[in-house]
């Protein structure tokens, strides 16, 4: 069983929620919006790969490795699932408090809106003021521009690149861009974060 908590996590905006085979037709809609799969920088499901992801995730969620989370926009009183998230290498002991939030996707149509932005104001939050850690990494493809930019846009830092880090479905190497937000920062970054959101109300 896992230790986790099968989080639930809201605003006006969006809603995340513990992933689970019922959300399989949406990701589906949400992952053939642009045919992500065929991004060679990133990972995303095929249409027919979706079930076998969620189950992925859902069993390092069952040894305590990961919480992964649809991502449902709530527009007009519509729900629409567009997207996966998940919170992930979660530490917490007296030394290493941190956690990652990562192996992120959305569909395209909802991209530079407010729902990033949005999806990752409540993660952040529920880290620093929930779990207190005293740090949040977010990793990505060194090439993967757009997820760079995104990161960046949320006040994250550089911390470094992990060269020839991760072997890629494609067989390239992949040298990983790591960022990450300190807790010292997370006020400034809320603030930031909520004002962003402010702008599209």
């Amino acid at each position: 069983m896992s230790r986790l908590p099968a989080l639930q996590l809201s605003n006006e905006f969006v809603r995340l929620e513990l992933s689970s085979l019922a959300h399989v037709e949406g990701l589906q809609k949400a992952t053939a919006d642009g045919e992500l799969w065929r991004l060679w920088y990133t990972t995303v499901p095929t249409i027919e790969g979706v079930a076998a992801e969620i189950e992925r995730r859902l069993g390092l969620f069952e040894q305590g490795k990961m919480i992964p989370l649809t991502i449902i926009r709530t527009l007009n009183g519509v729900d629409e699932i567009v997207g996966m998230t998940s919170f992930m290498n979660i530490e917490q002991t007296p030394l290493y408090q941190r956690a990652e939030i990562g192996s992120t996707w959305y569909s395209p149509r909802v991209q530079r809106t407010v729902l990033n932005t949005a999806v990752k104001h409540l993660m952040l939050e529920y880290a620093f003021e929930q779990w207190k850690v005293i740090a949040v990494e977010f990793r990505t493809h060194r090439l993967n521009t757009q997820s760079r930019r995104a990161i960046e846009r949320l006040g994250a830092q550089l911390d470094g690149i992990l060269r020839a880090h991760q072997i890629m479905p494609n067989g390239t190497l992949r040298d990983t861009a790591v960022y990450s937000i300190g807790a010292h920062e997370w006020p400034a970054i809320k603030t930031h974060l909520e004002f962003k959101i402010q702008q599209y109300q």
